[in-house]
């Protein structure tokens, strides 16, 4: 990146780059990374202390306890083509697994796992209803049947015609049909109509909860089916050494092409002339150009309302904004165990992600919770066994665990509020393993506030940046437009989870602003700016 003192704007020194990229969460440094493929210059601007926004770790429960901070298993990483192209290996990158993917655990003292053996999954299944294994190898073998097309039709820019097309030639219509109407479905109605038993039922629904939809919510049925397919397939693999070894990678594959990621700099202002973004404004308020493109890995909502003048954007978009819907805030607990937890049932110490608390009509009861604005009495928590999973994570003999649970948004909590829900979680974990608590050594708590003020993009702890819900997905996301990461300001593009297809490590929003920008730019750009203008000014014309 170069300073010159000429131009912009006048009689102002000002940083120069090809790209700006407001934010270095991974979908902002995935979106460095391949526009630094193709050449550009790529500044990185981060407002916190350091890079990759939720994929960072820490010890936090306890000095050797090394603790993811917010995301923690990483399925849609691996299998995402955007991530495996960008090679991270070659930059450190190490997959570990647990012996057990997934492990959802009954009041009863009953539990189903996922294992990537199939038939230990089958037996797992069968042990709840024995037609179930069968049912189990049947929705795999459909599962790798349209894998590819599946990621890529979900993954890549949208709309996805070549996938989709693809699809429409490997099943038909009669059966590409029957997997639209699959796409809408409430899990609890998948469930139903593809398995006998409450094990199977409840992998499903507990993977949905990964989102903010309730088991009878439409379309929370694709996300449990697409969780549940995956953990069966590659697992629910984690980083070796952590999280933030995912960022390291980026951030290292990008100072190779030059790029450079300045952290600790908050935008506070997307600088706009002639309808066009043209840089940035920092917190120092010093303006850094982008010649090329601007491109914001932060929430729709932060874009739209503080970064970007309203007057560059049109009223329609503005009035669409205000029914932006958020998903639910979060609190998350770490501890630092003297041993692995003492589950009643040993298989579920193998699991890397336990699920408990619920089982399917507890978690429907839970989703109407905190639809009603009730912090449930007994949580539902997704549990994560960090050590099981990356022996590095804490000392021999030890365990690493986090659980969060979600909560109502718009909620105060007090330190002492903290506290009490911190115990009312241990108390379930206790439950299903007696002696859990005799083996804490440390703990730390985080809840919405935290989780915002470690990353700003997580807005009173809603870790998705907007809910999952059918009518903020596809064309809805964030409101209703082209469902692309192409903006009403020229050169301008959402980066972030705001953007299709969502939250979620996989990179897809970065990807799918950087491939806008690149069509922006290149030898077309023209008719691609042009079409784009037009959409707009269709999408967003005010009534008559």
């Amino acid at each position: 990146m170069r300073r010159h003192h000429h131009g912009y704007p006048h009689g102002v020194t000002t940083e120069d780059a090809d790209a700006v990229v407001v934010g270095a969460g991974p979908n902002g440094l995935v979106a460095a990374n391949l526009l630094a493929d193709e050449g550009w210059r790529v500044l990185v601007l981060e407002a916190t202390g350091a890079p990759g926004g939720s994929v960072r770790t820490a010890e936090l429960a306890a000095p050797g306890y090394r603790s993811d901070v917010c995301s923690a298993f990483y399925p849609l990483a691996v299998a995402s083509p955007v991530i495996r192209e960008l090679g991270l290996d070659g930059y450190g990158l190490r997959w570990r697994h647990a012996p057990a993917v997934l492990a959802h655990v009954f009041a009863d003292g009953r539990h189903a796992t996922i294992s990537r053996d199939l038939e230990a999954t089958a037996k797992s299944v069968a042990s709840f209803a024995p037609e179930d294994a069968d049912a189990w190898r049947a929705e795999f073998a459909f599962w790798q049947r349209i894998r590819d097309d599946v990621l890529d039709a979900v993954l890549r820019p949208f709309p996805p015609v070549r996938a989709g097309a693809r699809l429409v030639r490997e099943l038909g219509a009669a059966e590409f049909l029957r997997l639209a109407r699959m796409l809408t479905l409430p899990v609890r109605t998948f469930g139903t109509e593809r398995f006998a038993g409450d094990g199977a039922r409840a992998l499903f629904a507990g993977n949905a909860l990964h989102t903010d939809l309730g088991p009878d919510q439409a379309g929370s049925g694709v996300f449990g089916w697409l969780l549940t397919m995956l953990g069966q397939d590659v697992g629910f693999p984690v980083p070796e050494g952590g999280a933030s070894a995912i960022t390291d990678a980026l951030v290292r594959r990008l100072a190779d092409r030059g790029g450079r990621v300045d952290c600790g700099r908050p935008v506070t202002e997307v600088l706009v002339a002639g309808d066009r973004a043209v840089g940035v404004r920092d917190g120092t308020g010093e303006p850094v150009r982008a010649r090329r493109a601007v491109l914001a890995d932060v929430p729709a909502p932060v874009l739209y309302r503080d970064l970007v003048d309203e007057r560059h954007l049109p009223a329609r978009l503005l009035a669409d904004l205000a029914h932006f819907h958020w998903d639910d805030g979060t609190v998350k607990v770490d501890w630092a165990l003297s041993g692995p937890i003492p589950w009643r049932a040993a298989e579920v110490g193998r699991a890397g992600t336990v699920h408990l608390g619920a089982d399917l009509d507890g978690m429907s009861g839970l989703a109407t919770d905190l639809t009603c604005g009730r912090v449930p009495r007994t949580p539902f928590l997704l549990l994560g066994q960090m050590t099981t999973a990356d022996p590095s994570r804490s000392p021999a003999g030890t365990e690493s665990v986090w659980a969060y649970t979600h909560v109502p948004r718009g909620q105060q909590w007090s330190q002492g509020r903290l506290r009490r829900r911190a115990e009312r979680i241990e108390q379930v974990v206790e439950d299903a393993a007696p002696g859990f608590r005799d083996r804490i050594v440390g703990r730390a708590i985080a809840g919405p506030a935290d989780l915002e003020e470690h990353n700003p993009s997580l807005v009173e702890g809603a870790i998705n940046a907007g809910t999952a819900a059918i009518h903020q997905q596809l064309v809805f996301r964030p409101v209703p437009g082209l469902g692309r990461a192409d903006t009403p300001v020229d050169r301008l593009y959402l980066a972030g989870a705001s953007a299709h297809p969502g939250g979620g490590v996989h990179g897809a929003a970065g990807a799918n602003a950087a491939r806008a920008a690149l069509a922006r730019d290149g030898r077309l750009g023209a008719g691609y700016g042009t079409l784009i203008r037009s959409l707009h000014r269709a999408l967003y014309r005010q009534p008559r």
